[in-house]
């Protein structure tokens, strides 16, 4: 077996294991993102594989020396709120697909939770009237195939499949701090559930004999234009405001919003025999979502729902800027059985005020068994650090206008980490 050959070998089981520790490193990136969409078991040579993982991601941001900057509705301060608080939850990236190959033709049906968060600092703390608890989950089903066709020493693909998503989550509140708990709790609640298609285009080349792959992949954007849900606020009586006819009901809302477009660059090559070098590049359009307006169902086709509507019930403020995630790495099999590999990645924050997601520098690596060639598992790591900065106001790309949280806060240099496991079956 010559050299060249040798190296088409090795490396792409090194490969197939990198990916984990890059999944794992962009886990926790900025806006919504969770496990995003992926598409690389499309590339396996396999005739039919079957492919299931899971990565248990463990943030730990620390928000410190919170205070309330708005006491309309009372202030959030002394002995019964908290100056500190912790911003984020553990959770599960699950991932399941089959390949299929049929010639010149691969389909892959897979199914991702792309987008998600996850915050519960509870009631008792300085921002609470910004955030109590907050849940977002999304479930996407997945078609996508590819054309091979010869081209130079290679082979060249067209990319293309649609794609299935439900979002759905709430988000609760502190919106006025009450003397007793026999008014109640004072807490208001947004429930909201959307679901749209999106569709993914994308072209590949392939050098076999070397390692080298180069694939270009576009994602476009999930219209969720039938948000609805409902405002919650029978915790907080009508005396506080009695202007706001809202206040101790059950309100029927609705507002439109979109999981954001993306483009991913991925490169490898096989650099020598059992060595793969490797990297990407992605975009994903979050400066889309800055605030999302949610209105009365009763005013709907009536009065357009804006953020300056004067039937805005309520508003998800965002105001993020776009993310980037970039990633390298090697990997090398050490022998037919066992593999392993390393990634760096860093990932910009896309917090522009209104949140604590800045800067992630994450270090990931992990190791493949194969006990046979139908049988492939795999388990990584991963460590990183959460950037320090300040939660503070920030203007609207969109209408201009300077949003607040109500609070301001510090938060340091936090850790992030992530145990992952796959199980890849190849018929």
């Amino acid at each position: 077996m010559n050299n060249l050959r040798l190296k088409a070998l090795l490396g792409a089981g090194c490969f197939s294991l990198a990916l984990i520790g890059t999944a794992m490193s962009s886990a926790h990136a900025g806006g919504l993102e969770r496990g995003w969409y992926d598409i690389d078991l499309l590339f396996d040579p396999a005739q039919v594989t079957g492919e299931l993982s899971g990565t248990y991601v463990m943030p730990q941001r620390d928000l410190k020396n919170a205070k309330d900057t708005d006491p309309s509705d009372g202030t959030l301060s002394g002995p019964k709120f908290s100056t500190s608080a912790r911003d984020t939850e553990s959770y599960w990236v699950p991932n399941a697909g089959i390949k299929v190959g049929m010639g010149p033709i691969d389909c892959l049906g897979d199914y991702s939770q792309p987008i998600g968060a996850s915050s519960n600092p509870g009631a008792n703390w300085a921002g609470a009237q910004s955030n109590v608890d907050t849940q977002v989950k999304s479930e996407a089903f997945g078609a996508t195939c590819s054309y091979k066709t010869d081209l130079g020493k290679g082979q060249f693909r067209f990319i293309g499949g649609v794609f299935h998503e439900d979002v759905s989550g709430f988000k609760e509140q502190l919106v006025a701090p009450l003397p007793s708990p026999l008014l109640g709790s004072g807490i208001g609640r947004l429930d909201l559930q959307g679901d749209g298609w999106g569709w993914r285009a994308g072209v590949a080349y392939e050098i076999p004999d070397i390692a080298l792959r180069g694939s270009l992949v576009y994602n476009s954007a999930v219209k969720l234009d039938n948000l609805s849900g409902t405002l919650d606020l029978t915790q907080v009586p009508g005396f506080i405001n009695p202007t706001n006819p809202l206040l101790g009901r059950v309100t029927d809302v609705y507002g439109s919003a979109e999981v954001p477009d993306s483009v991913e660059l991925k490169l490898q090559s096989g650099i020598a025999p059992g060595w793969l070098a490797f990297g990407s590049i992605k975009w994903v359009n979050w400066s889309e979502l800055q605030s999302i307006p949610f209105c009365p169902t009763s005013t709907q086709g009536l009065v357009a729902c804006s953020t300056t509507s004067p039937v805005r019930a309520t508003s998800l403020d965002l105001l993020y800027r776009d993310g980037w995630t970039v990633s390298g790495g090697v990997g090398h099999k050490f022998n037919d059985q066992w593999s392993g590999a390393a990634v760096i990645t860093w990932d910009r924050g896309t917090s522009t005020g209104l949140s604590a997601q800045t800067d992630t520098w994450t270090l990931s690596g992990g190791v493949a068994y194969t006990p046979t060639q139908n049988i492939e598992v795999r388990l990584g790591g991963a460590i990183g650090v959460l950037t320090s900065g300040t939660i503070h106001t920030s203007v609207s790309k969109d209408d201009g206008l300077t949003y607040d949280n109500g609070y301001t806060a510090d938060f340091g240099n936090d850790l992030v980490t992530a145990l992952s496991t796959t199980l890849k079956v190849k018929w």
